[in-house]
């Protein structure tokens, strides 16, 4: 068995599938996707705006839509997924069908000092303390957990290297043989 056509990084807000998911699809000599980035260019703004002015409900529809044209799009890539994508709209099934899905696991405690210093101002995080932050990490996560632990392959996001994803998928690929 060779190697999944599209391979999907699916994990929380901050876990690192982004970055990891650049430095695998450079290993892999395929285009990278970062579905957030796609939306938000299709959409002409940005994901918080997006859940200001429209709803999450139209967000979602439109998050599903565009995943769907991103996997017919790109014959072979390496896609990231936004936080919740998977859990919406049956979109997880729709991953699984489509390509090979790796989860980026991290503990919320970790994920909340990572966005906290991220640049990129997550709104759901803004305007409380760290407490309540740390609350909702934790709740959210517990929420997608089920649907993250679906994924065949499962990485820790700590000290995660693309050597080893790359380890993980030839172990996962050799016991499919």
């Amino acid at each position: 068995m060779e190697i999944p056509k599209k391979i999907f990084l699916m994990g929380f807000m901050g876990c690192g599938k982004s970055t990891h998911g650049k430095k695998l699809a450079k290993a892999l000599n395929r285009p990278f996707v970062d579905l957030d980035h796609y939306i938000e260019r299709k959409e002409d703004k940005s994901i918080p705006e997006i859940f200001k002015h429209k709803g999450e409900e139209y967000f979602r529809a439109k998050e599903s839509e565009y995943l769907e044209q991103v996997v017919r799009r790109y014959d072979s890539s390496v896609i990231s997924l936004g936080g919740g994508t998977p859990c919406f709209n049956n979109n997880d099934e729709f991953i699984f069908k489509s390509g090979l899905a790796i989860y980026v696991s991290m503990p919320p405690e970790a994920l909340l000092q990572r966005l906290s210093q991220s640049e990129n101002k997550r709104p759901l995080l803004s305007g409380k303390n760290e407490t309540e932050n740390l609350e909702i990490v934790k709740s959210l996560l517990q929420e997608r957990e089920s649907t993250y632990e679906k994924a065949p392959i499962k990485v820790k996001g700590i000290d995660l290297t693309t050597e080893k994803i790359l380890e993980e998928l030839s172990l996962f690929i050799g016991k499919k043989q």
